[in-house]
């Protein structure tokens, strides 16, 4: 099932500051959002510590950091975040209920002139056959909402000790988009045929080409293989690139011997790079997972749309993405220094 348009195409990616119903309603609120996503969520839910799993805005410049785990607004400078952070606490239940309560607060009609409502992306992590039971809970919930639901699969966190993401695996890879694939057929035989709700992945930064091109290739065989009992093509939609670059590091100022500027599950430090700094790299990915999907031989991948992520916080950041193919922009870092105004300032600068 494609992913509906996302109009304006800008909207928050998955990130501490859409954790909470009301940080939720106040995206879902903002006129200058076309989409909104949930943070990232288990079944279970994640074992928040926030005295291991932090956050720091930066100064690319200078990698002078601000307190940890505190939003900020009123520096300029400090563009860039680090993050030591792994999913929300809160499970995935409780954000369909959520979901729900902002979906009791609609009318009847779409608002500020919109032709639909604004479509929800849930964001959810775990196993295989995890990631299939969530898929079963969202086109559930789909019945009981106006809005359209999507699931964003997150296999790209860097900051869960021991665990590599599975975006970097392509075999990894297989057994999700399979798992999927019997969620959807089980799905649609359940409801005598009824249309799913769209289904992405959310990749980490690749950075060579063969990481690019097993992960299409993956998307290519998924619609290739496509025979009973499973005999959907590619449940794929839609791709978000990128989520933060692991295997950084900042060193807090002011001592004798540098130290981390973060708390982490194994005492480095070191987490996932996001903002400014981040913002070449996420645009390579935009630009090249666009290309190879567009000379792909499979029509359907032609339509995969790629949701851009990556140190956007202006018109020009906006401009950028979408000029080397993004459908919608998403945005993280900017949205914790600058609040949900951050989607009006780039509206306002004019799209």
């Amino acid at each position: 099932m494609p992913l509906p348009p996302i109009t304006p195409p800008l909207l928050n990616s998955a990130n501490p500051w859409c954790t909470t119903l009301e940080q939720l309603q106040e995206l879902y609120d903002s006129p200058h959002t076309g989409a909104i996503t949930t943070r990232t969520s288990l079944l279970g839910g994640f074992p928040h510590d926030p005295a291991h799993h932090q956050f720091t805005f930066f100064n690319p410049s200078t990698h002078t950091t601000s307190t940890p785990n505190k939003d900020l607004s009123g520096d300029a400078s400090t563009t860039g975040s680090l993050n030591t952070l792994g999913y929300s606490p809160i499970p995935l239940a409780e954000y369909l209920e959520y979901v729900k309560t902002i979906n009791e607060g609609l009318g009847s009609v779409p608002p500020n002139g919109r032709e639909t409502f604004k479509p929800v992306i849930v964001s959810v992590t775990g196993s295989a056959e995890e990631i299939a039971e969530c898929y079963s809970l969202i086109a559930t919930t789909q019945s009981d909402v106006k809005m359209t639901l999507a699931m964003e699969i997150n296999l790209s966190c860097p900051n869960i000790p021991g665990k590599t993401p599975p975006a970097y695996n392509t075999a990894a890879l297989r057994e999700y988009l399979l798992g999927l694939k019997v969620a959807i057929d089980v799905g649609l035989t359940k409801s005598g045929g009824v249309t799913q709700i769209p289904v992405g992945i959310k990749i980490p930064p690749y950075t060579y080409s063969e990481q690019f091109e097993g992960l299409v290739g993956v998307l290519v065989e998924s619609v290739q293989n496509s025979m009973k009992p499973v005999y959907l093509p590619s449940p794929i939609s839609f791709i978000t690139a990128v989520n933060t670059l692991g295997s950084s590091l900042l060193l807090s100022d002011g001592e004798s011997t540098a130290k981390p500027a973060l708390k982490s599950a194994n005492g480095t430090g070191i987490g996932g790079l996001a903002g400014a700094a981040l913002h070449p790299l996420a645009l390579g990915n935009v630009a090249t997972l666009r290309r190879l999907l567009d000379q792909s031989a499979s029509e359907e991948l032609k339509g995969v749309v790629v949701i851009g992520v990556g140190g956007v916080e202006n018109k020009a950041g906006f401009e950028r993405m979408r000029s080397v193919g993004a459908g919608a922009v998403g945005v993280g870092t900017a949205l914790g220094r600058k609040g949900v105004a951050v989607f009006g300032e780039i509206i306002s600068e004019g799209m």
